[in-house]
């Protein structure tokens, strides 16, 4: 096959996969993002110094340099992810990207960040939280063990 073949149907294919979403999340349903270090691959104007082979960060966390990446997935396995920025998720993002795709009617599952419950809160969501820094990861059938999954499969 031809180079130019496959770059052609890549970007068929990746425009039909925006299309191929569900209309929402149902049941119980899980959050959490993923951070992935800034790329400006293929652009013709960095804004930073150019990094060899991927490279690192230059500050230690979660800074300006990630871009985060929402993923909400229900237990039937109905996925969401968005792109709302850079650094941490804030509560103005997830009403943003989050609420539209979610039932009224649903649990929603996620770690203990401050904007999950916030959000929660003021859009009258049923939430609850995993502490995984107390050395919780699950509590009965309150887990983000399936979203962490994605996120593996992702990385991989």
């Amino acid at each position: 096959m031809h180079r130019n073949t496959s770059v052609r149907w890549r970007h068929r294919f990746l425009h039909l996969s925006k299309h191929d979403r569900p209309s929402s999340l149902s049941g119980i349903a899980e959050a959490d993002e993923l951070f992935l270090l800034e790329s400006q691959k293929g652009s013709r104007r960095l804004t930073r110094p150019a990094r060899k082979r991927g490279g690192v960060a230059t500050k230690r966390g979660i800074s300006k340099e990630h871009d985060c990446v929402l993923v909400a997935r229900d237990r039937d396995g109905r996925t969401f992810d968005f792109v709302p920025g850079r650094g941490a998720v804030t509560k103005a993002q997830l009403h943003a990207h989050l609420l539209p795709v979610l039932e009224a009617d649903i649990l929603l599952v996620t770690d203990a960040h401050t904007a999950y419950r916030a959000f929660a809160r003021e859009a009258g969501i049923n939430h609850e939280a995993v502490s995984l820094r107390h050395g919780e990861r699950v509590r009965g059938a309150v887990h983000v063990q399936n979203v962490n999954g994605y996120h593996r499969r992702f990385r991989q």
